[in-house]
């Protein structure tokens, strides 16, 4: 049998689809919830980089995560990363969230202060070019440019080696849509949202693939790649915003 689905109007499906999951009511289940938690530029940035990269498992406990990460932080996250001290990281509980530990909650931290301090702040650097996928390499290459422990380097998606980097990619949509629905913020304006890549995991990859959207199997770069392309076809200036109904059918719907 033929999984794939046929529509005779898929543009109009999707456009649909996303209009009833980008809402607010997006963000009560959503990791995105915490960086709706601040006001300030910075903590919004610095808190939702670092819920965007605890993402996976069950939303709920990234978000209970998340919030054990900014409880650490004083739930101040911009000024904690500037102003720490040793004492501060070296108090951090074992288990922060799942795999990622304190020692990798501290590097990021520390990490986190010298894009800051050095390179302009996170914004400046994963838009410093039109070329998201140059964007993200270089942003791998100054993360880990100062010292660090080798477990820690899989919890930051590497695209030169083919990562389809989930996380990175929603938080880039997280940052740089603004479409005035509430849910993304839109406060990074170097780049435009028709740069962005579609944030591809199990959920809107399988619902990509049963649209006859994606045909590629693995979840990697290139599958990123491709399928953003195909929904440039159907809004060139804002195709990320597919992500909405791709990942809301296969997280919300028997599809």
């Amino acid at each position: 049998m033929n999984t794939k689905l046929d529509f005779s109007n898929l543009k109009e499906f999707l456009d649909e689809k996303h209009d009833k999951f980008n809402n607010p009511n997006f963000i009560e289940n959503d990791p995105i919830q915490i960086p709706h938690s601040f006001n300030k530029k910075e903590d919004i940035e610095i808190s939702g980089f670092l819920a965007a990269t605890i993402a996976w498992g069950k939303r709920s406990t990234i978000i209970a995560s998340s919030k054990k990460m900014m409880n650490l932080m004083g739930n101040n996250p911009y000024e904690f990363v500037m102003s720490h001290s040793k004492n501060d990281l070296d108090n951090f509980p074992t288990n922060i969230h799942r795999t990622f530990n304190n020692e990798d909650f501290k590097f990021f931290i520390t990490s986190l202060k010298n894009i800051y301090e050095n390179h302009g702040g996170l914004e400046n650097v994963l838009t410093k070019t039109d070329n998201i996928f140059d964007n993200l390499k270089d942003f791998h290459e100054i993360f880990f440019s100062i010292p660090h422990l080798q477990r820690t380097k899989p919890h930051l998606a590497n695209v030169a080696s083919g990562s389809a980097a989930k996380r990175l990619n929603m938080f880039l949509r997280w940052m740089v849509r603004n479409d005035k629905r509430g849910v993304d913020f839109g406060i990074w304006k170097n780049i435009s949202p028709a740069c962005l890549y579609i944030p591809l995991d199990v959920h809107s990859g399988r619902i990509a693939r049963l649209l006859g959207l994606l045909e590629r199997n693995q979840n990697d770069w290139r599958a990123v790649d491709l399928l953003t392309q195909k929904l440039r076809e159907f809004d060139h200036k804002d195709p990320i915003k597919y992500d909405f109904a791709l990942f809301g059918i296969g997280v919300n719907e028997d599809f």
